[in-house]
């Protein structure tokens, strides 16, 4: 939690998000930075480090607001903290305690399976040419750690060029407050960056160099909106977090263990690898209908009654 002392610099790291990943509107961000700072205020600037009693606080102050001005509010708080949780600053999500006057919370957008095969097909048929361009080396290095491995957008750019070895299957990533978690790499996703380290100076402290420092979230959006352009699926439809999204969905789909996803994804709560991941309701009527010991026929006896 060491940056969350400061409330401007994070408000302004999420808006920029918002309007680069989400396509925000103009008078959205406006709304959103006012009621942020407006909170940041009451909170006495400690807003983005605001425990239970502290957030019950500045949302007791809307009590004599309309409906829709305290929907407003309370979901740019609730976006707010779920960024930091999504980056790690927090281990916890406060906009939990955060009041509910509207519909309840949408799951994130998601990719199916075709969609995630025609992004790869056309990345494929970019890196297939004689000789392949760096840029398509890397924009293959790039997805393949996004869908491959689930990465958040600022641990991708940020990755150290000595963070993927030859003889190690997976990254050990350590996020803010120390925490640590390793990561799979699967041999797609080695292949991919190995092709591309090939083309980053030796002199470079990071994986994916821009300018003097590495690749930043913004390029790394623009980046995978086009690829998504140009596999034919609507701009609004996909971001790295929605690959990051699709990634979790697609393993917990092929059957992946929650605790092991949760790991992966690095969320200190399983509370909120729950909510992410958005299981098919239709998957989880067969998984009861297949493996709900009260299913097993040897239990029922021929005139239909239960043993």
């Amino acid at each position: 939690m060491d940056d969350l002392g400061n409330d401007p610099g994070l408000i302004d790291r999420f808006l920029e998000m918002l309007a680069a990943e989400a396509g925000a509107a103009r008078n959205t961000i406006a709304a959103y930075r006012s009621d942020l700072c407006l909170a940041s205020q009451v909170a006495g600037g400690r807003l983005a480090a605001a425990d239970a009693a502290l957030v019950a606080e500045v949302a007791d102050g809307w009590r004599d607001l309309s409906r829709a001005t305290v929907a407003r509010k309370s979901a740019a708080l609730r976006r707010f903290y779920a960024f930091l949780a999504d980056e790690g600053h927090r281990a916890d999500d406060a906009g939990e305690h955060l009041p509910r006057p509207g519909a309840g919370r949408s799951f994130p957008k998601v990719l199916g399976r075709a969609e995630v095969d025609a992004l790869f097909a056309t990345v494929a048929e970019r890196v297939a040419r004689v000789p392949p361009a760096p840029l398509d080396l890397r924009l293959s290095a790039l997805m393949e750690l996004l869908y491959g491995s689930g990465l958040r957008a600022t641990e991708l750019v940020s990755l150290p060029r000595a963070a993927l070895a030859a003889d190690r299957p997976y990254l050990i990533l350590k996020g803010k407050g120390g925490r640590e978690r390793l990561v799979p790499l699967s041999d797609r996703a080695r292949a991919a960056t190995a092709a591309w380290r090939a083309h980053v100076p030796a002199e470079s402290p990071f994986l994916f160099p821009s300018g003097k420092g590495h690749l930043s979230r913004v390029r790394l959006f623009q980046l995978v909106r086009a690829l998504g352009t140009a596999a034919g699926i609507p701009p609004d439809r996909i971001s790295p977090h929605v690959l990051r999204h699709a990634f979790a969905t697609h393993l917990l789909e092929g059957g992946a263990d929650l605790r092991a996803l949760q790991a992966m994804l690095g969320h200190a709560s399983i509370a909120t690898t729950e909510i992410y991941t958005h299981v098919d309701s239709a998957r989880l009527v067969e998984l009861v209908n297949a493996r709900h010991p009260l299913n097993d026929p040897a239990l029922v006896d021929r005139s239909g009654r239960r043993a």
